[in-house]
C-alpha cells in the first residue's frame, strides 16, 4: 500500500533564520575549500580533516557531537557554519518498496529524489535542478519549465537525507544499502556541471561517503561539450538518454538533438575518457508504440553504436497524465532487446520501479509545480 508522509513537523527541519542564512553550510564545501575556511577562522589544517569525517563519514549535524573538538571550537563553528538537511515535504512508499521524497529548499522550490531497492543493490536517483530545460516529449519532469540549478548542498543534502533514513553511518559499514547513485533525476546534470562535479567529488571522497566512481552514473541526454570533461574530471559512469537512431525523431522526442545532432554525440561517446569493455556508455532507450520500437530501429541503433562498448537499457514507457505516447507491448519490446542481443550487447529491459507514486523513469515532477499551476486556473 502506498504512504504519503504529510509535511514533516520535526522542529529541526523547520524554514530557516536570517542567522541561519548568513551562515556556511558545510555541505556545499569541498575538502579543500572546507580547508581554507577553516584556515580562515585561525583553526589549524587538521582540525578540517576531523569536521569533514564527522560530517560525511559519520553523518553528524550538531557541532556540539563532534566529541574531538575542543567546547571552544565548536561554539566557533556553530557561529559561523551549518550541517543542512533539505526539508521533506512528502514521502510516499510504493507497493515495490521504492521511497520518493519531495524536497523543499530555502527559496521554497522544490524538487524529487528516489531510493529503488533491489536484491543486489540499493541506489539513489537524484536531481540535479528544479524543474528541467529540456522538454522531451516523451517525460513528465520535461513538462515542468527550468527554475534553478541546485546548489552543491542541495545536491549532497539529497544523499544525506537517504543516508539518515536508511540508516547508513558510519558510511563505512559493512552492508551499505545505499551502494549506487544514478544522476537521472530532475534536471540535466550537465548544465549544472559545476555543482554537479563537486557534489561527486565529496561523495567519492575515500574520507566520508567513499562511493566509488564505478557505482556512479551520470545520465546526459547529449550536452556534448562537457561529455569529455565529466569523463576525465570525474571518470564516473556515462549513461545517454538516446530514444531515437534518427535525427528527425530524435529532435521531436529530445530536442537538444537539433543543436547536438546523433553524429557529433555518438563520436563524443565513442571518446569517453576510460571507455573499455569493463566500462561501457549505457544507452537508455525508451520504448515507445509505433515510433521508435520497430525491427528497423533496433538494426539501425546497432550500426549507429558499433565499435562503441555498450549496453542498451530498454526502458518500458511509464505513462503520466496528459501523455501522447502509448508503451510498447512485451512482445515488441522483447523482439527488439533479442535483435539488439543477438548482435552482441547486453539489453536488459528495466523493470518499472515505483509507478504508483510517478517515481518511475521519466515520471518526476515536482508536487509545488503542479499546485502552483492548479492555483492559477482557479
Amino acid at each position: 500500500m502506498t504512504e504519503l508522509s504529510p509535511l514533516t513537523t520535526d522542529p529541526d527541519q523547520t524554514a530557516s533564520t536570517p542567522d541561519e542564512d548568513k551562515k556556511i553550510d558545510l555541505l556545499g564545501l569541498t575538502a579543500d575549500a572546507l580547508a581554507e575556511v577553516i584556515k580562515a577562522e585561525g583553526l589549524p589544517a587538521f582540525r578540517a580533516r576531523q569536521i569533514w569525517r564527522w560530517v560525511w563519514r559519520h553523518g553528524v549535524t550538531e557541532f556540539s557531537d563532534m566529541t574531538d573538538l575542543g567546547k571552544s571550537v565548536r561554539e566557533v563553528l556553530a557561529s559561523k557554519f551549518i550541517i543542512s538537511r533539505p526539508l521533506v515535504t512528502s514521502r510516499q512508499v510504493s507497493n515495490d518498496g521504492t521511497i520518493k521524497w519531495l524536497l523543499k529548499f530555502p527559496d521554497g522550490n522544490e524538487a524529487e529524489t528516489v531510493y529503488i531497492p533491489e536484491d543486489d543493490r540499493g541506489t539513489l536517483c537524484i536531481s540535479s535542478q528544479v524543474g528541467c530545460t529540456l522538454t522531451c516529449s516523451f517525460c513528465h519532469t520535461g513538462t515542468q519549465k527550468l527554475v534553478r540549478n541546485l546548489t552543491v548542498a542541495e545536491i549532497t543534502g539529497q544523499i544525506m537525507l537517504a543516508m539518515d533514513e536508511l540508516g547508513e553511518w558510519p558510511a563505512t559499514h559493512e552492508g551499505r544499502k545505499l551502494t549506487n547513485i544514478v544522476l537521472m533525476g530532475m534536471g540535466e546534470p550537465l548544465f549544472n556541471y559545476d555543482n554537479v562535479a563537486d557534489a561527486m567529488r565529496i561523495t567519492m571522497s575515500n574520507e566520508g561517503i567513499g562511493l566509488s566512481k564505478r557505482r556512479i552514473t551520470l545520465s546526459t541526454s547529449g550536452v556534448v561539450p562537457e561529455i569529455f570533461k565529466t569523463g576525465e574530471d570525474l571518470g564516473v559512469n556515462l549513461a545517454i538518454s538516446l530514444h531515437a537512431v534518427r535525427d528527425d525523431l530524435r529532435n521531436d522526442l529530445v530536442p537538444i538533438n537539433r543543436k547536438y545532432p546523433l553524429e557529433v554525440l555518438v563520436d563524443a561517446c565513442r571518446n569517453y575518457p576510460g571507455l573499455s569493455n569493463a566500462r561501457r556508455i549505457t544507452w537508455e532507450y525508451v520504448m515507445l508504440n509505433g515510433v521508435n520500437d520497430s525491427d528497423d530501429d533496433a538494426r539501425a541503433l546497432i550500426k549507429l553504436i558499433k565499435g562503441i562498448p555498450s549496453k542498451i537499457n530498454l526502458i518500458p514507457f511509464n505513462p503520466w497524465p496528459g501523455s501522447a505516447y502509448v508503451c510498447s507491448s512485451n512482445t515488441r519490446i522483447d523482439r527488439f532487446a533479442k535483435i539488439v542481443m543477438n548482435a552482441g550487447y547486453a539489453s536488459p529491459v528495466r523493470t518499472p520501479r515505483g509507478q504508483d507514486i510517478l517515481a518511475a523513469c521519466g515520471q518526476l515532477k515536482s508536487a509545488s509545480e503542479r499546485a502552483r499551476r492548479q492555483s492559477t486556473r482557479i
